[in-house]
Formats: C-alpha cells, sequence, structure tokens
C-alpha cells in the first residue's frame, strides 16, 4: 500500500471514522472501516513469547492466554551478548506470530536497569544503553523480517513500577541522551520498529503521551521514525493534546469517549485536521504492511520452538563462579536441592506472562540418571524455613559428592505492578545455602531470578550460574551447562553490587510521591562504580568459561582521527584451553582527559566469538564519532573534544586485557563565553585570550609585604596562585584596584568574546 493510496483512503473517510481509527477497537485490536476495506489488526504481548488472548483479555495477564513458548526473559537474552541468536528468537515469534494473526508483538522493553529494585528489570536488557539498543535491535530485525511488527517500550524513562502511571522522572537533559533516550536510540535509527509504545510517567514533567519534544521532535525529526505510536495501556491522560504531541494510538479502547473529543476538538479548531490525517496514516500503513504480507503458511510449531528456546537458554546462564566443581561429572553421586529444580521459576509476573506449553525442570532433565537424589529444602510460598525439609536437605547433600541448590526470588518478590524493597533473597532460602555448605564443600548455587540478590553466602560454595528467568527450556538448558554439554558463556548485563547501599540511585529511588530525581545523572551501573572505585560482588560483562582466551595484538587502521572519520579497531583471541567454547570481547572508550565530567569508560563495542581448542580468530570493531562523544548541552548535539582517548579490550569491565592510546580531532568548536565572572585561570588556558587580560592584573595582586613578615608567613605561593587561578576578571576591582575599572574589564571582556567568534 503506498503512501499515496493510504491518503486516498484517509480523505474517504469520515470525520468519525479517522477518531476511530486512533484508539482501540477493544482490548487487542485496531479499528476496523469495512466500507473502505481496512481491515482490524491484532496487537499482542512479548517479547519473550506470545501472550494472545481472545476477546476477553487483560493486560496484567490475570486470564487465559494461548499456549505459547516462553523464551528467557531480557534479562538473560541480553547476557548473551549474542546479536545472531536474538535475531533467531525474532525470526521464531514473528512466525508464531504470523501463524495466530497477530501483526505487531509488544515488544523489546528497553528500559534502563537504573536500580536492582524496578520489578519489572526482569523483562529490561541492561544498565547500559549500547547493550540495550544492540540487543533490541537484533530481536527487532528477527521479528520484523517475518513481516510481524514491534513495539520498542517504554518510551521514555520509564524505570520503576512505584507510581508508575503519575510519577515525573526528572533527568538531566545530558542524562536523557547518554543513557535514557540512547538505549532507544539505536535499535529506533537501524532497525526500524513498525511502532513505539509511550510509557506512562511524566518527563520532566510532562507525561510521555503529551511529550512533543520527545514524540515527535526527538523520535521522529532527529531519529526519522515512521511508524506509528501507541500508548502503553490507559497511558492516554489528554487525548486531544496526546494526539497533538505524536500519540497515534490509544490502547485499549475508550469506548468511543476519547473519539468524541477528537471529533469534538477538529470541530472547534482546537486540533487541526491535518494532525489526525497524519494519525490515522500511520496507523494504516501498519495496519496494510501487515496485511498485504500475510503469511497463511506460516506454522506455530510449539515443541520445535521449545527446542529453539533451549538453544537461546544456553547462552543466557552466566557462571559466575566456579573454583574446580563444574562441570559435574555424569558418574558422581549428585544431590539436587531445591524447589525450583522441579518446578522452575523462569519467568515474571505481569503483561509478559506466558501460558506454557510445557516446561522443562532440572529434574526432569535428569530422570533417567540413577545418580541424582532430590529434596525440596525449601517453600516459595511464604518466607518461612520449614525444618523438615531443611533436614532432608542437609542429609542429602551429605550424601552426595557435589550439591546443587536451585534457589532464587519467588514471585511475590518480583514483577510488574511493585518494586522490591529490598536486594536479598528469602531468608529461608539463604539459611538452606549455608546450612548445606556447612556439610558438602562441593556445593554449587543456580539461581532463578530477574535482578541482582545479595549473596551472603557467596564465599561459602565453589560455585555459581545465574540462570535468570531462562524460558520453559531452562532446566534442560542449565543441566547442559552444569555438565559440561554446553560451555557457558553468557556475561552479565548488568553490575551485581555487594549490597544495595552501593547502588547509584540507592537514596533517590521511587522518590518522593510522584517526583523522581535522577541525581545520579550519568552514572549508572557500572560507570558509578568504576568511578568511585568500588568492590562489587560481580561486575558488569563478567562470565567465566570452562576455557581460557588469551588477547593480543590491539590495533587500530589509524592512530588518529577526526570526529567525521571512523577508526577501525581489531584484537586477536585465541582459546588456549582444551575446551570449545565463546568469548564475549568488550571494547571500551576512556576519555584521559576532559573538561566535563565523564565516566572512566564505556562500553562502545561487543562480539561474541567462537573457538575451537588452540584457535585463534581476529574480531574487529568500527568507531565513529559517537563512541567518542559526550551529549553538549550547551549545543545540544553530541561532541568530542581534542584530545587522547585509550581504546580498551576487556573479557569484562573490570578484566581489561588491552589497552591502546589513540587521538581524536574535533572538527566543532564549542565557542566559549566570557563574562566578568570568568576565572583568571579559564583565560590562561587560551594563550592569545592571557595577552588580552593580562593587563587587568597585577604582579602583586593580594600583597605580599616584606620576606620576613607575619603577612608573608600567612599568604603562601600556594595560596596566592590558587586565588588568582579562581579570580573573576572584575577581581581587580572588587579589591579595590586604583588603576582598573569595571569599564576597563567590560572592555577587555568584549575582546575576548570577539576572539572567540573568530
Amino acid at each position: 500500500m503506498t503512501a499515496e493510496k493510504i491518503r486516498e483512503i484517509v480523505a474517504k473517510m469520515t470525520l468519525e471514522e479517522k477518531a476511530s481509527m486512533c484508539s482501540g477497537a477493544d482490548f487487542w485490536h485496531t479499528e476496523a472501516v469495512e466500507r473502505l476495506g481496512i481491515p482490524a489488526s491484532m496487537v499482542s504481548d512479548g517479547p519473550h513469547g506470545l501472550r494472545k488472548q481472545d476477546q476477553e483479555g487483560d493486560h496484567l495477564g490475570v486470564n487465559e492466554s494461548i499456549k505459547a513458548v516462553c523464551f528467557p526473559a531480557g534479562c538473560g537474552t541480553a547476557a548473551s551478548f549474542n546479536r545472531e541468536l536474538l535475531q533467531q528468537m525474532g525470526e521464531t515469534l514473528g512466525e508464531e506470530c504470523q501463524a495466530e494473526g497477530v501483526s505487531v508483538i509488544l515488544g523489546p522493553a528497553v528500559n534502563i536497569k537504573r536500580s536492582p529494585l524496578c520489578g519489572r528489570n526482569f523483562e529490561y536488557y541492561s544498565e547500559d544503553p549500547f547493550v540495550a539498543s544492540e540487543a533490541a535491535g537484533a530481536f527487532i530485525h528477527g521479528v520484523q523480517s517475518k513481516n510481524v511488527g514491534t513495539s520498542i517500550k517504554h518510551f521514555l524513562a520509564n524505570n520503576q513500577e512505584t507510581r508508575r502511571m503519575s510519577s515525573d522522572s526528572r533527568i538531566g537533559e545530558r542524562s536523557l541522551h547518554e543513557i535514557y533516550l540512547a538505549a532507544f536510540e539505536g535499535a529506533v535509527k537501524k532497525e526500524k520498529p513498525w511502532t513505539v509504545m509511550c510509557s506512562y510517567n511524566k518527563i520532566n514533567g510532562t507525561y510521555a503521551a503529551e511529550n512533543h519534544k520527545y514524540l515527535t521532535e526527538v523520535l521522529r525529526d532527529e531519529w526519522g521514525f515512521d511508524g506509528y505510536v501507541m500508548s502503553d495501556w490507559g497511558a492516554v491522560n489528554s487525548r486531544v493534546k496526546d494526539l497533538q504531541a505524536g500519540l497515534d494510538l490509544e490502547m485499549p479502547s475508550s469506548g468511543g469517549s476519547n473519539d468524541k473529543l477528537i471529533v469534538g476538538a477538529v470541530q472547534s479548531g482546537e486540533l487541526s485536521e491535518k494532525v489526525l490525517d497524519i494519525a490515522v496514516a500511520r496507523i494504516l500503513n501498519i495496519v496494510f504492511r501487515y496485511e498485504e504480507n500475510r503469511n497463511s503458511e506460516a506454522v506455530f510449531d510449539r515443541d520445535k520452538d521449545h527446542e529453539m528456546a533451549r538453544r537461546v537458554a544456553q547462552e543466557t546462564i552466566v557462571l559466575l563462579k566456579n573454583e574446580g566443581v563444574l562441570p559435574l561429572s555424569e558418574r558422581d553421586e549428585i544431590a539436587f536441592i531445591g524447589k525450583y529444580a522441579k518446578t522452575p521459576r523462569y519467568q515474571g509476573g505481569g503483561s509478559s506472562h506466558i501460558n506454557s506449553h510445557k516446561i522443562t525442570s532440572a529434574l526432569d532433565e535428569v530422570k533417567d540418571m540413577g545418580n541424582v537424589t532430590y529434596a525440596q529444602g525449601f517453600d516459595d510460598k511464604e518466607d518461612k524455613t520449614d525444618e523438615t525439609l531443611l533436614a532432608e536437605a542437609v542429609e542429602a547433600a551429605k550424601k552426595a559428592k557435589v550439591a546443587v541448590i536451585f534457589a532464587g526470588l519467588p514471585d511475590a518478590f518480583e514483577s510488574e505492578g511493585f518494586d522490591r524493597s529490598h536486594m536479598r533473597m528469602p531468608d529461608c532460602q539463604n539459611e538452606l545455602i549455608a546450612k548445606v555448605a556447612e556439610v558438602q564443600p562441593n556445593t554449587v548455587v543456580v539461581l532463578h531470578n530477574g535482578s541482582p540478590v545479595e549473596m551472603p553466602w557467596v564465599n561459602q560454595v565453589k560455585g555459581i550460574v545465574e540462570a535468570y528467568l531462562g524460558g520453559q527450556a531452562v532446566g534442560g538448558a542449565v543441566c547442559d551447562i552444569l555438565f559440561g554439554k554446553v560451555n557457558p558463556s553468557a556475561k552479565l548485563p548488568e553490575t551485581f553490587p555487594l549490597k544495595l547501599e552501593d547502588n547509584p540511585s540507592y537514596l533517590f529511588y521511587i522518590g518522593e510521591r510522584d517526583k523522581v530525581e535522577y541525581r545520579e545523572g550519568i552514572f549508572v551501573g557500572y560507570r558509578y562504580y568504576d568511578k568511585k572505585k568500588m568492590d562489587v560482588l560481580f561486575p558488569f560483562g563478567h562470565g567465566l568459561s570452562y576455557t581460557t582466551f588469551e588477547y593480543s595484538n590491539l590495533r587500530t587502521d589509524k592512530d588518529s582521527m577526526k570526529d567525521t572519520d571512523t577508526m577501525e579497531v581489531s584484537v586477536d583471541v585465541k582459546n588456549t584451553g582444551e575446551t570449545a567454547g565463546k568469548e564475549v570481547v568488550q571494547l571500551y572508550v576512556a576519555d584521559k582527559e576532559s573538561t566535563v565530567i565523564r565516566p572512566v569508560k564505556e562500553l562502545k563495542g561487543f562480539e561474541k566469538v567462537e573457538l575451537a581448542p588452540g584457535e585463534t580468530k581476529t574480531v574487529t570493531f568500527r568507531l565513529d564519532k559517537r563512541a567518542f562523544a559526550y551529549y553538549s548541552v550547551k549545543i545540544q548535539d553530541w561532541h568530542v573534544e581534542t584530545g587522547a582517548f585509550d581504546l580498551m579490550a576487556g573479557s569484562s569491565s573490570r578484566d581489561i586485557r588491552l589497552t591502546k592510546e589513540v587521538t581524536v580531532e574535533s572538527t566543532v568548536k564549542i565557542p566559549f563565553v566570557y563574562t566578568t565572572d570568568t576565572t583568571l585561570g579559564d583565560v590562561r588556558k587560551d594563550p592569545r585570550a592571557w595577552e588580552i587580560a593580562k593587563s587587568l592584573v597585577s604582579d602583586d595582586l593580594f600583597g605580599s609585604g616584606d620576606a620576613g613578615s607575619a603577612a608573608s608567613e600567612a599568604i603562601t605561593d600556594e595560596m596566592n596562585e590558587a586565588m588568582s587561578r579562581y579570580m573573576p576578571l572584575r577581581g581587580p576591582v572588587s579589591f579595590g584596584s586604583k588603576r582598573v575599572t569595571m569599564g576597563d574589564v567590560q572592555t577587555v571582556v568584549d575582546k575576548l568574546n570577539a576572539l572567540e567568534e573568530g
């Protein structure tokens, strides 16, 4: 359907029909206009499975949905650091949507993990915007290759569940661009999602749904988004203002009430009918894009897709700790302990909850092995130690050579709709782990959780496996890792702090009533911990393997470049162990000297490479201006300061193997505006400027007196130098200079600004 044909259809629609197209027909469908051949179009929850509901739908998953396949949640898929794998997962979901007649799957969810407490962190990818955007882009590419749309969400700054429908995220412009917008930006620009879902909250005082700056000026004008923007379910606050801001589709249906407001606003002249026509055209473009590319032969093969879910899960499981206890031997006596060995917690609660057609537990996977015993250990219905279950678990551990405890966070601890109040696991589980570790030196803990937890027992166990929420095939995938059938290759897409109080947002998270201040600014996750030189439990990018990798020969195609150019960076990686494995090579960039406050380093590239024992491969990255830039509020654009940068190749943010210095030259100068308050020290930085300004300053500005006087002892050379450096240009007048007037100072200021302007 061409743009011209869509305009012709819109021209034939009545005002009432146009208004109705901008609201859902029901909970999951867009409106149909049969007389013009406009079909209804179905959207459905995602992103890690198809949660398709019939007409009696609800957004929070209380009512039944079709039997489907639950893939690992975003917290896990990001840990794969594997774009190709995420693309394949997207292709599978796209095929499922085609088979079920779903035009748009509601995902991916890319909101930044500002705090470990966010109840919806299990759906989100990372604390790092580059990882979030790259993961989202790969997923979008896969789904949309099947001619099914995605809805990247929740735009913008939706980082907590508490008061999510009324909270006001107050964030500085630089932080918004470098962290929160950046998570969306790359995926939107590169992969062109069909739709964007706006969030409930306000951004700096204006609801996301009526925020023209972000829905139109940034999303469409700057990034080139050409799909439609839909509301999160119930996020519409003022329908006419929302439409003017760039919100096209309200979901779910308003029952016609908001349609009448739109009609009335057009009739009164409050709303231009042209604005309405554009919104309708955007919606129809996506409706017909799907309708004209329907695949009538698409099949939802649930068993086949279950195996795909297992393959994805294998690369989402992070080996956090291994003191020689893993991989397990199938010949040894092993105790599987913990409720989640039998009934795994493999997904979160809320709108993404999938009605899985089957579930593979770890116990299912080893049912034919005669050397594995099971003890429940705990009940997750309440956080209370069951002494009988605990005793049975301890006894089973004593008799085994290795004890594997399956623990984590129950549904009551993390879900959409509420935030966690602490970062602890249930006390009964912590006690179980401690008691088992006392009697069994070879203890391994497998964690099922959607976000970081504190680990008071971390030094008591020999192995820790982070399974995240690994989807319906998680039990098989975990056993593949435990028994060495698959070499672990996942890395943490977030930092695990030692304790909640270490998190940069700790003092301000949740906020004061509806006011939420992001006072940590750009220092989210590892950016903060590195800057503070803080110890962490496990760093961003960390993940172990059953083999070892050696990095060498970090090189670039040039040692210096202008910010209009690009730079190719290569590094050789060798598998120095005896097992085939995959390594995630991470490339960080550090500005060695900056006039603005910047992180110690930032991730600007990653690649996953598979290596046979003894094999070496070259991993290559390409860096452009954005890899070296910060967002300048002054010029409202990305800016690179001329100078030296370190390129750092490593296996994690705290395991940097190689470093190389390069130079980047800026082609854009930010004019320095001189005022009478500009300090002498700032003027001295430019020798040309100092030649103009030095006439204002006498050699003994503060007085020195005789060498042996009290004044000489009171005013040291260091004090004199510092006071001179931070003295404003008007300082000599303030200190009673008889030869300098404010007129003289202003004349100098004018000359300095003329110099800046060239």
